[in-house]
């Protein structure tokens, strides 16, 4: 595996995000050509008006089980993260930190950790530049 830095640190699952998601759409397309086949007959209608709401029911499930998992995620970082700032400095967190300026800190290691926090809480620095300010990068293999 490489080492992992700000070009490849987000998180692609080909099954997930391309195949899975692939089939889910196709399925939707399909559905929906089968509802508009279906018009006019109404022996067919009730079941392909069916299965397009299941198909957008699966599209939601798609959609929220990703949502749900990084939600889950964001909440267990800001934990870990403002536990090594308490721990580097005795101090909790800067009340000014948003979620996600704390998620791009986890990649900062401990020397440049202190420094980022500072001056992102001071400066509001965005979320891609925390990360791009990181010098030696500190990986996150563990992400959802």
């Amino acid at each position: 595996m490489a080492t992992q830095d700000y070009k490849n640190h987000a998180r692609f699952i080909p099954l997930f995000h391309g195949v899975l998601f692939g089939v889910i759409v196709l399925t939707l397309i399909g559905s929906l050509v089968n509802l508009y086949l279906s018009i006019g007959n109404h022996d067919r209608l009730y079941s392909a008006a069916l299965i397009v709401v299941l198909d957008i029911c699966l599209l939601f499930l798609f959609f929220f089980c990703r949502v749900f998992a990084l939600k889950a995620q964001d909440r267990a970082i800001r934990a870990e993260e403002n536990f090594r700032h308490y721990l580097l400095t005795g101090k909790p967190f800067d009340s000014r930190l948003t979620i996600r300026q704390i998620i791009a800190l986890r990649f900062a290691p401990d020397d440049e950790f202190i420094a980022l926090a500072k001056r992102a809480a001071e400066q509001g620095t965005a979320p891609d530049e925390i990360k791009k300010s990181v010098k030696n990068w500190r990986a996150d293999e563990y992400r959802v």
